[in-house]
């Protein structure tokens, strides 16, 4: 198995265009442009979260009422991650990019909300009775005894959703656009 995997591993990254490449690091840092510029506030990807962060509390839900609470953060980290996943064992570097990025920015998210945890000034939205709506976190972090502590938490979650969203656009150029010396000595030999 160990074997199996390493030769997987060893497979070099399907070749892409450096033009696709430049296009989609211009891509990557203008949605990063514009995430900032929104300092916190709700994205226009966040609506495609949402509906799977609200899938997640309803497949989840089935495991009980404390992973169904859980169960939108972890299906809405977990669809990125996992497509991530399966495009970097199939060597394709553009799609891994992409689902890693959108996996960071779903922490962007989700600092947001948690962040909300005492305040509950954002509006909820709920899949299952709309007269029993749940704020998540404030859940989470109340069972958790860290409810005073959701704004420090959330600016944690906030600065790695970043370095991951920057450090994979960073990983592209230099993987994609910025060739590799060894790489090119090799392959002319």
């Amino acid at each position: 198995m160990r074997e199996m995997l390493r030769k997987m591993l060893d497979q070099p990254w399907r070749p892409v265009p450096r033009w696709t490449a430049v296009a989609w690091v211009a891509f990557y840092a203008a949605f990063s442009l514009y995430a900032f510029s929104k300092h916190g506030e709700f994205l226009f990807i966040d609506l495609a979260n949402l509906v799977v962060h609200e899938g997640g509390h309803l497949l989840f839900g089935w495991f009980g009422p404390a992973l169904g609470i859980w169960g939108g953060t972890l299906l809405q980290w977990l669809v990125p991650f996992l497509l991530a996943a399966y495009f970097f064992f199939q060597r394709q570097i553009s799609a891994f990019v992409f689902c890693t990025f959108f996996f960071f920015e779903n922490w962007l998210y989700t600092a947001t909300y948690m962040a909300d945890a005492r305040a509950m000034v954002l509006p909820l939205v709920s899949a299952g009775d709309s007269d029993y709506v749940e704020h998540d976190w404030n859940t989470i972090f109340s069972h958790l005894g860290v409810l005073a502590y959701d704004t420090k938490i959330a600016a944690v979650i906030r600065l790695v959703g970043w370095i991951g969203m920057l450090g994979i656009a960073a990983w592209l150029v230099k993987t994609a656009i910025i060739p590799n010396p060894v790489a090119a000595e090799s392959k002319t030999i």
